[in-house]
């Protein structure tokens, strides 16, 4: 990898530290039940009623939550611990002492919360709105009025509360998205997905530009899907240089990959090729999974070419990959739609009606 790529992974792996954070350690705890009561009605001229000792309220449980509303675990970067709070102890008269109240955790969609102790998945939040009970709360006492029996009218002892449940999990953010753009440092895809979509990602004219994830929603006729792009890789990205780990895992859940090489900057198509293999290979050695995923391919900034200068590159492209070729612009809007409903076509197995 040429110096000049290097010295900027260095700098964007330190700060995407500090803007994405997408795995955290933290502790649950739930909370301990409240204690049984011994008491006796106390009544005029009865000197020891019978027993009327309430139950303890149960502990709160600690659930996880996803939410639409967040794309990063950053809010966790600071707390750590999170404990519910204990059941009440119960009282005379009958009364059972207060529930302790619940601590629900939101999380992003896409993340999986892992038992540190037991490597167990204990969730997989894949929906909006989906909710999963991390620990549960100790159990209330009993009081002593549930202990009488006709040999023993008055007994002076209750159960204490169940302990709750003390749990070291992982959090671990992988992004929901049909297609993932991917490619090297400066290959067009923050421009692209902000063509094709909603989404605004930063976009700048040199690597690095995007230190995290972006997703945006792309119609295609009445199809839709979504599409992610994924901060540049580079050579080694598989073993964690330059952003490397962080963001291979997040291709992982997509369906297929939309695979962008910036030829404009480029003289000798064989250098297109590799690039091409740079990030093929790091797939490979990452998981063989995502090596096996659909694939398009696309050169990109096309509009920077000549008519014979993207012949020559699709030609040979095509030859040695023994793939498909599209040229692409993001700023003609050249062959955009095409890619669109190529995309949804392969995604739904199906015919999309287009224009030309």
């Amino acid at each position: 990898m040429c110096p000049f790529l290097f010295k900027h992974a260095k700098f964007a792996a330190e700060e995407i530290n500090m803007k994405f954070i997408d795995e955290v350690e933290i502790m649950v705890s739930s909370g301990h039940g409240g204690k049984g009561c011994v008491g006796f009605r106390r009544e005029k001229f009865v000197p020891r009623g019978g027993p009327d000792g309430g139950c303890g309220g149960k502990g709160g449980d600690v659930f996880v939550e996803s939410s639409e509303r967040l794309n990063t675990l950053i809010h966790f970067r600071g707390q750590k611990v999170f404990d519910a709070e204990a059941g009440e102890s119960g009282m005379g008269a009958q009364c059972d002492g207060k529930f302790g109240q619940d601590v629900v955790l939101l999380v992003p969609v896409g993340t999986i919360v892992t038992n540190l102790e037991t490597n167990e998945v204990v969730a997989d939040l894949t929906e909006v709105g989906q909710k999963v009970l991390l620990a549960q709360g100790g159990r209330g006492g009993l009081g002593n009025m549930y202990f009488k029996t006709s040999t023993n009218q008055a007994p002076d002892y209750a159960q204490p509360g169940e302990e709750g449940q003390t749990l070291k999990l992982k959090l671990e953010l992988k992004l929901l998205a049909d297609v993932a753009l991917i490619g090297l440092p400066n290959a067009g895809k923050s421009t692209l997905i902000s063509v094709i979509s909603a989404a605004r990602p930063k976009i700048a004219d040199y690597p690095f530009t995007t230190l995290e994830p972006n997703l945006g929603v792309v119609s295609a006729g009445e199809q839709s899907f979504v599409v992610a792009d994924i901060p540049g890789l580079i050579e080694d990205a598989s073993i964690g240089k330059g952003l490397g780990i962080k963001f291979l895992k997040h291709i992982e859940r997509s369906k297929m990959l939309v695979h962008l090489i910036d030829c404009a900057m480029f003289i000798d198509p064989f250098e297109a090729i590799e690039a091409y293999v740079i990030i093929r290979q790091e797939l490979d050695k990452f998981s063989e999974d995502l090596a096996n995923k659909q694939e398009i391919v696309c050169i990109t900034k096309t509009d920077a070419m000549s008519e014979e200068e993207e012949k020559l590159f699709v030609e040979i492209l095509e030859e040695h990959l023994q793939k498909k070729v599209l040229p692409i612009s993001s700023v003609s809007g050249r062959n955009i739609d095409k890619l669109k409903f190529i995309i949804a076509q392969s995604l739904f197995n199906e015919e999309v009606a287009h224009g030309s």
